[in-house]
């Protein structure tokens, strides 16, 4: 029973600590010059790192804060970022890599807080119009 309680103990620290890191993880990438044809000029693409690749399909924690797609209801697809809404990609001068989107499951409520959310990572190399990473099925944890 000790030993159980130790390894549970364990696993929850790790996870705490993984979610706080996930940040440092997801700013593991470059960008390679590449000439998009449907556009006709040259454009960043990303390059993404061993370790994030190993991350690809995986489940993962990251806290962050909405930025709302649809108004400021409960809503199944928005944007998390890592900065509050002054400070994030679209309104401050953080980078790309600062904002995941996420595809829930179930509608969140907005909340101005930071939020942690769950869900299996994906990562974009290739669609212009879609955010460089994707949290699917995700859900709030609690």
């Amino acid at each position: 029973m000790k030993k159980a309680l130790i390894f549970f103990v364990f696993i929850h620290c790790f996870q705490i600590g993984f979610a706080q890191n996930i940040w440092g993880i997801l700013s593991q990438v470059k960008y390679k010059k590449m000439v998009d044809e449907n556009l006709g000029f040259e454009v960043d693409y990303p390059v993404f790192s061993a370790e994030l690749k190993s991350l690809e399909g995986k489940e993962i924690l990251v806290k962050g804060f909405i930025i709302p797609r649809d108004g400021y209801k409960s809503q199944t697809e928005f944007v998390l970022s890592a900065l509050p809404v002054r400070s994030c990609y679209f309104c401050g001068g953080a980078g790309p890599e600062t904002v995941i989107e996420v595809i829930a499951q179930k509608g969140i409520p907005f909340t101005a807080d930071k939020i942690e959310l769950k869900g299996i990572l994906r990562l974009n190399t290739m669609d212009l119009n879609r955010l460089m990473f994707q949290l699917t099925n995700a859900e709030r944890v609690q």
